[in-house]
């Protein structure tokens, strides 16, 4: 697959770039050579490959799940306008 000039030229203005025409055929050439790695990269064969996560082989950091309230109601509720015990108090609204 190749970028041609009015391809740049469309992408730029979709994109909402002002591109003039030393600048389109710069971007032509530079889009064409990474279009071109990509398809280099296609023919690679990944078959009996693992994909991974990282480059270093490592275990995921887990914490156990555990439900608590968090004892922090009064750091919570400390900057309402209203509160009352730890509940936030909002003007009624529906009548």
């Amino acid at each position: 697959m190749s970028v041609d000039l009015a391809t740049v030229k469309r992408v730029a203005h979709l994109a909402r770039i002002a591109v003039n025409e030393e600048d389109a055929n710069r971007m032509m050439g530079e889009l064409n050579a990474i279009l071109g790695f990509v398809e280099q990269l296609s023919e690679v064969d990944v078959s009996g490959v693992e994909p991974m996560t990282s480059v270093t082989p490592m275990a995921m950091k887990k914490r156990e799940d555990v439900v608590n309230d968090g004892d922090k109601a009064e750091d919570i509720v400390a900057n309402a306008p209203n509160s009352d015990r730890n509940f936030f108090l909002v003007p009624k609204v529906v009548e």
